[in-house]
């Protein structure tokens, strides 16, 4: 049975995927890859792969979606039956991926409402994380806002997104204007933008691919699950562009925003949570009016979170309530209690789990390590062999070219969809198991 959920606007649809995309590898990972992998170059590379790898696949889950009207598994189903598997990869990643995102979501949390109430952050970050109780109230704190925007529907969701994204680009641009005004901002600047052509390698082009992968959200079954969702009039290609564009400027206004104020602060930046809830804490302590601009970023980092954490629910959401035929209010209930269960030990491998690993892992990096480096790169290779070469891909063309659409590039599409995005995808899974290699041998 088909979905019946709808989206109610094509501007309801365009910010919900931004949303879904848009999350926390764009509010620090993205500008921090740029600066330390060459500046201006690993832009340069990150939006021709944005071109070359992004958008197809974007389009092409986008389109499947909406022809299928199914959940991932159904929707590759109606494929082949073999590529179910792609389905159930993405299925899986969404899942796991929450389960850890959200635990992240919690210090979030944690922080605003530390500066919103205390006008300070917590003294000890470490000691935060490592405490076996405060993360996961934090934690469960956040599933429950998740759950909440999902219990209500489609419905919901759009209305949160039309909420939460254009109040992320205000409080965005609110704290470019402060950064950018502070001492010594523009070596920040420089840091982000300058052609360092001697920090531009192989491994720079290789993190530039894996950041669109990560980034858009491509084969976490997202794209197919929203896709479903969609009216027969939206132009799948324009729309998933805009989407692109939407990512792109935020994660490059996001490096605008943080770096000028932490190398007016004469901080080194670092990469992962470090950056949001170690060394940003100390800009705000040294700026003037600090704990306003903290509460407001974390606002923001919150925002952006929520909004792609709800996509990940969706996802388990749309398989259970079709494939399972459950309610979907026992759908949303009974997945988040899962999620969250699944995610307490990744919360507590920063404490009393942190002598717990798993080849050379702790419990949490385990986890991204599951998702990042398996599910999602085997599912993006599976996705581009039984949509490429055992599909007529003329079924999807049709599908976007519905009411007079038009789609000239179409020929371009196929050929990277057959050819050049599965050696792109291929790249990302040989790095990441070359990473898994490192960590079990070394």
């Amino acid at each position: 049975m088909k979905s019946t959920n709808k989206w109610a606007s094509r501007m309801g649809f365009i910010l919900a995927t931004a949303g879904a995309a848009i999350g926390l590898g764009n509010l620090w990972k993205f500008p921090y890859l740029m600066g330390r992998n060459g500046g201006f170059p690993f832009l340069t590379a990150y939006l021709i792969f944005i071109v070359l790898l992004g958008v197809p696949v974007m389009i092409t889950e986008m389109a499947l979606g909406r022809k299928t009207g199914h959940n991932p598994v159904l929707a590759y189903n109606t494929v082949h039956p073999h590529a179910r598997i792609v389905g159930y990869f993405g299925i899986l990643a969404a899942f796991f991926i929450l389960s850890y995102y959200a635990v992240i979501g919690g210090w979030i949390i944690k922080y605003f409402f530390s500066y919103a109430f205390t006008f300070q952050a917590p003294e000890d970050f470490s000691a935060f994380i490592g405490q076996p109780v405060e993360p996961l109230i934090w934690y469960f704190l956040f599933m429950l806002i998740t759950g909440l925007i999902c219990f209500f529907g489609v419905s919901g969701i759009e209305k949160a997104s039309k909420i939460m994204m254009p109040a992320l680009f205000v409080i965005l641009l609110i704290i470019i204007v402060r950064g950018v005004t502070m001492p010594g901002a523009m070596a920040g600047l420089s840091f982000i933008f300058s052609p360092k052509l001697s920090d531009f390698n192989i491994h720079s082009v290789s993190a530039a691919l894996g950041q669109v992968f990560y980034s858009l959200s491509l084969c976490m079954g997202i794209t197919i699950t929203y896709g479903s969702y969609l009216h027969k009039d939206v132009n799948i290609p324009k729309g998933c562009i805009q989407i692109a564009v939407m990512d792109t400027c935020i994660a490059v206004l996001a490096g605008i925003a943080i770096f000028p104020a932490v190398f007016s602060c004469g901080l080194e930046p670092a990469s992962g949570p470090g950056l949001i809830f170690v060394t940003l804490p100390k800009v705000f302590e040294a700026m003037a009016g600090g704990a306003i601009f903290a509460t407001l970023f974390f606002l923001l980092v919150f925002f952006a979170a929520v909004t792609s954490a709800v996509a990940l629910l969706e996802v388990s959401i749309s398989f259970v309530t079709e494939n399972w035929h459950w309610e979907r209010k026992k759908a949303v209930i009974l997945l988040s209690v899962a999620i969250f269960l699944t995610g307490i030990p990744s919360s507590l491998s920063f404490g009393p789990l942190a002598k717990v690993s798993v080849l050379n892992y702790n419990l949490f990096d385990f986890v991204c390590m599951l998702t990042d480096n398996i599910f999602l790169p085997l599912g993006g290779i599976f996705m581009c062999y039984y949509i490429g070469w055992r599909w007529n891909p003329s079924l999807l063309t049709e599908e976007i070219c519905q009411e007079n659409i038009s789609f000239p590039f179409v020929r371009q599409w196929l050929f990277l969809l057959r050819f050049v995005t599965p050696i792109m995808v291929i790249i990302v899974s040989l790095t990441g198991f070359f990473s898994i290699y490192q960590t079990i041998f070394q």
